[in-house]
C-alpha cells in the first residue's frame, strides 16, 4: 500500500515540476513578444501565464504536503491543503482578470493603436498551444487519477491558456485586416474566459472545503457495504473527500446472534468493498446488532445469556401442547454458593419468560464452571498404552473403529485424554456423539484418575 501511495505522490510531483519549466518558458515568451510588437492581448496573456508559474510552484510545494499520512493534529491529513491552494490561485487569476479588463476597457476608449505584426508571434503562439493542450491533458489524468484538487486547478489554467491563444490569434488577426479595436477585443475576451473558468473552479474548490458529498460517492459506498454478506441494513452513511481520501462514516445493522468475530470480518469486507468501489477509502464503521425475523427460539435464549453474561450449553426447546418447554444447563464458578447461583438462574428464567411469555416452562441446571486446567506434562509411554487398549476394547462395543493419535497429560486436577476415532461416513452426528460418550464413560469408569476425556471422530481416509 506504501509503495503505490509512494507512486502517486511522485506522480504528482513529477508531473507539477515538469508543469514549472514549461509555465516559465512559455510566459518570458509571449511576454517578450507582446512587447515588442504592443499587443495587449499578447502581454495578458503572457501575465496570465506568469500567474500560471505560480500557481504551478505553489501546486509543486501543496502536493509534496498534502498526501502526508494523518496526525496528532490533522486526524484527516493534510489534503485540504490542495483546497485552500487551489482558492488562492483562482483569486490570483481573478485580479489578473481584473487588470487586463480595466487596460482594455481603457484602450477601446482612447483608440490605442493596434501592434505592429510579424509572423513571430503567431509561432509563439502556436508552440504556446501545442504546449499547453499537452500539460492541460497530463495534468487533467494526473488530477483524475489522484483525486487532487490542485492539479485539477493547474490542468484549467492551462486549458484557459489554449483558448486565450486561440483569442489572441484571433485578435491579431482581426488587426491585420484593418479592425484597430481587435488586439484590445481580444484582451477583454481572455479576461472573461479566466474569470469564467476560475467560477467553475472556486464553486467544486468550495464544495469541497464545506463537506459536501462528492457526487455518487455515498450512493457507490451504500452499495458495496450492501453488497457484503452479513450486512442487514444501512442505517446511516456519511462522505467526506480530503485530498484523495474519501472518509466514509457508516453505521449499519448486523444479525444479533452473530459472534464478534464474525461482525469484525463483516467490518473488514466491508472497508475493502468500499475502498475497491471508491479507489481509496477510510471507513470508519459502526454495527448495530438487530433481531432478525427468523431467529430460532434457541437463537433468542443463547443471546439473552450473552446480553447477561453468562455462560449455557445444551439448550433444548420442545413445544408441547402449545406451551414452549425450555431446558438449560448454565454454567457458574464452582466457588459460588447455591444462593448466589440460584438468583442468577432465576434471573436467567424471568428474562426468557420476559421475550417469550409468562407460561413458558423453563428449567435450568447449574453446574460448575469448567476451570482452566493446569499445565501439564505427557504421560510415560506405557501409560498412554494402557489406555489406549482400553480406548480400543470400549470402541469395540460400539459402531466406531480406528482409535488413533492418543494423547494422554498428566495435570494436578487429573489426567486428560485426547484421541481420535473414525465412523461411517452415513452415520448421523447424533449417533456418533453417542458413541463417543460412551467410550468416554468406560474410560472415565476404568481409570478413576482421568479427569476429562476429549473425542475427534472423523469420517475414513478418502
Amino acid at each position: 500500500m506504501k509503495d503505490a501511495v509512494s507512486h502517486v505522490d511522485s506522480g504528482k510531483a513529477r508531473v507539477a515540476a515538469i508543469s514549472i519549466a514549461a509555465s516559465a518558458s512559455m510566459a518570458a515568451a509571449k511576454f517578450i513578444v507582446g512587447i515588442l510588437i504592443g499587443s495587449l492581448a499578447l502581454v495578458s496573456e503572457a501575465l496570465h501565464s506568469a500567474v500560471d508559474v505560480v500557481a504551478t510552484v505553489i501546486t509543486w510545494m501543496v502536493v509534496r504536503v498534502s498526501d502526508r499520512p494523518a496526525d496528532d493534529e490533522h486526524h484527516y491529513g493534510h489534503g485540504k491543503l490542495e483546497s485552500l491552494s487551489a482558492l488562492g490561485v483562482i483569486a490570483l487569476l481573478y485580479v489578473l482578470a481584473g487588470g487586463v479588463l480595466v487596460e482594455s476597457v481603457s484602450r477601446l476608449r482612447e483608440a490605442a493603436p493596434p501592434p505592429a505584426l510579424s509572423a513571430i508571434p503567431f509561432v509563439v503562439l502556436l508552440i504556446d498551444i501545442a504546449v499547453n493542450f499537452w500539460r492541460a491533458r497530463a495534468l487533467h489524468r494526473a488530477a483524475h487519477e489522484t483525486h487532487s484538487q490542485a492539479l485539477a486547478a493547474d490542468a484549467l489554467h492551462f486549458a484557459s491558456d489554449v483558448l486565450g491563444s486561440i483569442a489572441v490569434i484571433a485578435g491579431l488577426v482581426l488587426t491585420g485586416l484593418g479592425f484597430w479595436w481587435g488586439d484590445s477585443a481580444a484582451a477583454v475576451a481572455v479576461a472573461v474566459m479566466i474569470s469564467v473558468l476560475g467560477l467553475r473552479l472556486a464553486r467544486s474548490t468550495v464544495e469541497t472545503l464545506l463537506d459536501r458529498a462528492p457526487e455518487g460517492a455515498a450512493e457507490k459506498a451504500d452499495a458495496a457495504i450492501r453488497s457484503v454478506a452479513g450486512v442487514v441494513d444501512v442505517e446511516r452513511l456519511r462522505v467526506r473527500l480530503v485530498g484523495a481520501t474519501h472518509f466514509v462514516d457508516a453505521t449499519v445493522q448486523v444479525p444479533r446472534t452473530y459472534p464478534i468475530d464474525r461482525v469484525h470480518e463483516i467490518k473488514r469486507d466491508a472497508q475493502a468493498a468500499v475502498d475497491i468501489s471508491l479507489a481509496g477509502a477510510d471507513v470508519t464503521f459502526t454495527t448495530v446488532p438487530v433481531a432478525l425475523s427468523n431467529e430460532s427460539v434457541r437463537e433468542r435464549i443463547m443471546v439473552i445469556a450473552r446480553n447477561s453474561g453468562l455462560a449455557i450449553h445444551h439448550v433444548t426447546v420442545h413445544d408441547i401442547g402449545g406451551r414452549l418447554i425450555v431446558a438449560i444447563d448454565l454454567e457458574v464458578d464452582g466457588d459460588m454458593s447455591l444462593v448466589a447461583a440460584h438468583a442468577i438462574a432465576h434471573d436467567l428464567e424471568r428474562s426468557i419468560r420476559d421475550e417469550f411469555g409468562a407460561d413458558v416452562e423453563v428449567d435450568t441446571h447449574i453446574e460448575p464452571l469448567e476451570p482452566e486446567l493446569p499445565f501439564g506434562i505427557d504421560a510415560p509411554a506405557d501409560r498412554v498404552e494402557q489406555i489406549a487398549a482400553a480406548l480400543q476394547r470400549f470402541a469395540a462395543e460400539t459402531d466406531m473403529y480406528d482409535v488413533h493419535n492418543v494423547r494422554v497429560r498428566n495435570t494436578e486436577a487429573g489426567e486428560i485424554v485426547n484421541f481420535h476415532c473414525r465412523a461411517a461416513p452415513s452415520m448421523s452426528v447424533l449417533k456418533v456423539h453417542d458413541n463417543v460418550d460412551h467410550i468416554e464413560r468406560g474410560v472415565r469408569r476404568a481409570f478413576p484418575t482421568v479427569k476429562r476425556v476429549i473425542s475427534h471422530a472423523e469420517p475414513p481416509h478418502g
